[in-house]
């Protein structure tokens, strides 16, 4: 059917719908009241099921329709690898509880319908799946399993529960023990399997790679940069940055400037300079913080600036990087390389002996960076002070001593306004030129890495502040309150531990946190309470609508300083720009309103997923490394409690689970209350935050999960760097 009568009809149809005297009809009756033919009722049929899967029309059990509310809820499908679910509604706290035999089909994430049952006093709600809506799961990733006939594919992904049936002919050949990719081609309906095709063989499960790529794949990460985007990077993007683009900018280039990075880091986006001066008898500082101007190459609606937008964000893999911009520009004339002339857009920011930035100006500049620096020779200077260190940068090392001083003043003040710092290890994974992981270790900040996160974070927020003053349309980086039941639930448990929060009906200033945070350091209970005080925060994303940010107490805040790896940041210089240029006209006023709040939407779930997918193969590297050490002992701490066990964290941040049914010395039983495991007999307890040794019991690379079991009494084995 044609796309304009197709929506002209949908919009009489839910009319219809809400219609004070419309009753629920089947099709066949709809089709009679309405005076449709026989031939005619697939183009009416077509017209509803659209309205059904917008959530704009209701389906009965009976195929009867109506508004969405008569019938059933529309909400996301949570799967479990025991054939059960969660369905979450927008607006319900609770999720409803789908049986293994009311899915409907229903695969983990899909969008589907829902009929719940009234709520039964201390009884979760239960539903069952009335229509699937969406399927999220077109392409799945597995492992294949050949039968004479036929074959199956396991999904890596554990939530699904189905293993996706492949017909004779439809196996691209594959064999036992191949990862693959599966398209679906009938998702079934709950009784009979998924059936799909073979569409991509990604090797052996054994053979190197094989593991990264099928995360990759189950992602959706796109690896390779379509024809017409290498084309726009072959034709349009220089090596060097041309004469004629210097024209009109601030020149910066004698001014003295560094990159602060990792050893190992190729796309630098950022620059800082500083420069202090007495005035009037008081100390003032001129910090300069200047980002990589990526906006100059990658311009609005290009091929480039299409695929940056579908990507969102570049993904740090534990053994690649899989980037948002090509590699001409992240690791060529858009990173701030020493000795090299770039264009740069530049926050120059004014600041007291207090820490107060007192004056600031945003700028297009050319600038022109000194030397590449890492964190590590920057810490030898500022924290270690190392005679040889200090002799190869010496012309530097005034103005690393007084950033040094700067960014003292900067966290002084933004701590004492209740910002939060969770200090929290993690992991570097060392693999061999196989994949193969030979070390895992915490990657722990130093006093060079928090000096740049200092900075990075005072120039986001003058940004943000200078934006939403001028009142032009813009992208926050925003952090909500947290839930009250939550943090009631939190001074609740760190009550247990000797430690109050202080809370107004669950309301929490976060200077509350940040001194909870500061009374268990040292403790051996921090990295537990740091954690759970975490979870019981809400996530951060991008907005267009200025809320605050609550973890970093701050009013206004954004991303402005990684636009090579952040579509965001990429965004706001665009509007920055414009703005500095006087070409924000009512036109381009009207289009940044229209575009950004889809802009934010999508980079805030594109993020969700490059974490996720960093985590995975986190989780398979870890998985992988333990392996080795199978029978061997650790000392850890208990970083988890549930009813099915306990999770241990070792030294190195690998985590593991001891079953519940592994504790062979007594019947245990968890304590929701206290989140502790307790001995009916022994009333031996396994809690939060206790130091145990365990033994490596088993490793599942398939499941990404690590088993241990209690150590017996006696001397611990550190075996393998832990």
């Amino acid at each position: 059917m044609e796309r304009r009568l197709l929506e002209e009809r949908k919009k009489n149809m839910e009319a219809l719908l809400h219609d004070p005297s419309y009753t629920p009809m089947k099709l066949k009756e709809l089709a009679m009241l309405l005076g449709i033919p026989k031939d005619q009722r697939e183009e009416l049929r077509e017209v509803m099921d659209s309205l059904v899967k917008e959530g704009k029309a209701g389906i009965s059990r009976k195929g009867k329709y109506g508004k969405p509310e008569a019938f059933a809820l529309t909400g996301i499908f949570s799967g479990h690898s025991k054939g059960f679910g969660f369905v979450t509604v927008e607006g319900m706290e609770e999720d409803i509880f789908i049986p293994p035999d009311k899915t409907g089909g229903a695969l983990n994430g899909d969008r589907v319908q829902i009929t719940a049952e009234e709520e039964r006093t201390g009884k979760r709600k239960e539903g069952a799946v009335v229509r699937v809506l969406e399927h999220a799961n077109e392409r799945i990733v597995g492992y294949f399993q050949k039968n004479k006939n036929f074959g199956f594919v396991i999904p890596d992904n554990q939530k699904i529960s189905s293993d996706i049936f492949i017909p004779q002919g439809k196996d691209m050949g594959a064999v036992t023990g191949h990862k693959v990719v599966v398209k679906v081609t009938d998702f079934g309906d709950g009784r009979q399997n998924p059936e799909g095709i073979i569409v991509e063989i990604l090797g052996h499960i054994n053979d190197p790679g094989t593991d990264i790529l099928s995360i990759i794949r189950a992602y959706d990460l796109p690896e390779e940069f379509p024809g017409e985007v290498m084309k726009q990077v072959e034709k349009q993007i220089p090596d060097e940055v041309l004469e004629k683009d210097k024209a009109g900018r601030l020149d910066l280039r004698k001014v003295q400037m560094v990159t602060i990075d990792g050893e190992d880091a190729k796309d630098l986006d950022d620059a800082v300079s500083l420069e202090k001066e007495e005035k009037n008898g008081k100390t003032v500082y001129h910090l300069g913080v200047h980002i990589a101007d990526v906006s100059h190459y990658v311009t609005e609606g290009s091929p480039l600036d299409q695929e940056a937008l579908k990507r969102g964000t570049s993904v740090y893999l534990v053994d690649r990087v899989i980037p948002m911009l090509p590699h001409r520009l992240s690791n060529g004339i858009c990173s701030l390389n020493a000795g090299e002339d770039r264009l740069a857009l530049s926050c120059l920011m004014e600041i007291d002996e207090t820490g107060q930035v007192t004056g600031h100006r945003i700028a297009e500049t050319v600038i022109h960076v000194d030397r590449r620096m890492t964190y590590t020779a920057v810490d030898r200077i500022i924290s270690q002070e190392d005679p040889e260190t200090i002799k190869e940068y010496e012309e530097l090392v005034p103005m690393f001593l007084q950033m040094k001083e700067l960014a003292e003043l900067l966290r002084k003040r933004r701590m004492s306004r209740g910002s939060i710092d969770f200090d929290f290890p993690e992991s570097k994974i060392i693999l061999d030129e196989r994949g193969k992981p030979l070390e895992i270790r915490p990657y722990e900040r130093n006093a060079a890495t928090k000096l740049i996160e200092d900075f990075m974070l005072i120039a986001n927020e003058t940004v943000a502040e200078d934006c939403f003053w001028q009142e032009i349309p813009f992208v926050y980086r925003t952090h909500d309150v947290p839930d009250p039941e939550k943090m009631k639930g939190l001074a609740v448990f760190i009550n247990n531990f000797g430690y109050t929060l202080k809370a107004k009906n669950g309301e929490v200033h976060p200077k509350e946190l940040q001194k909870l945070l500061a009374r268990v350091e040292g403790t051996p209970e921090e990295a537990l309470l740091s954690r759970l005080t975490l979870r019981s925060m809400k996530q951060a994303k991008y907005t267009t609508v200025n809320t605050g940010h609550f973890g970093l107490a701050a009013q206004y805040y954004t991303h402005f300083t990684s636009p090579i790896r952040r579509y965001p940041d990429l965004q706001i210089h665009r509007i920055i720009k414009e703005n500095l240029r006087g070409q924000l006209s009512s036109r381009r006023l009207a289009h940044y309103d229209r575009i950004l709040p889809e802009v934010t939407v999508k980079a805030s779930a594109l993020e969700r997923r490059a974490d996720e997918a960093e985590r995975e193969t986190d989780k398979l590297k870890k998985c992988e490394y333990m392996d080795q050490f199978l029978g061997q002992e650790f000392e850890g701490v208990i970083s988890g409690v549930t009813n099915w066990g306990f999770y241990v964290e070792l030294p190195n941040t690998v985590e593991g689970l001891v079953h519940i049914s592994d504790l062979k010395d007594d019947y245990y039983v968890f304590d929701e209350k206290n989140l502790e495991l307790k001995g009916e007999m022994t009333r031996r307890a396994f809690k939060l935050g206790q130091k145990v040794r365990v033994q490596v019991a088993g490793t599942d690379k398939f499941s990404r999960t690590i088993d241990f079991i209690c150590a017996e009494e006696g001397d611990t084995d550190e075996t393998g760097g832990m």
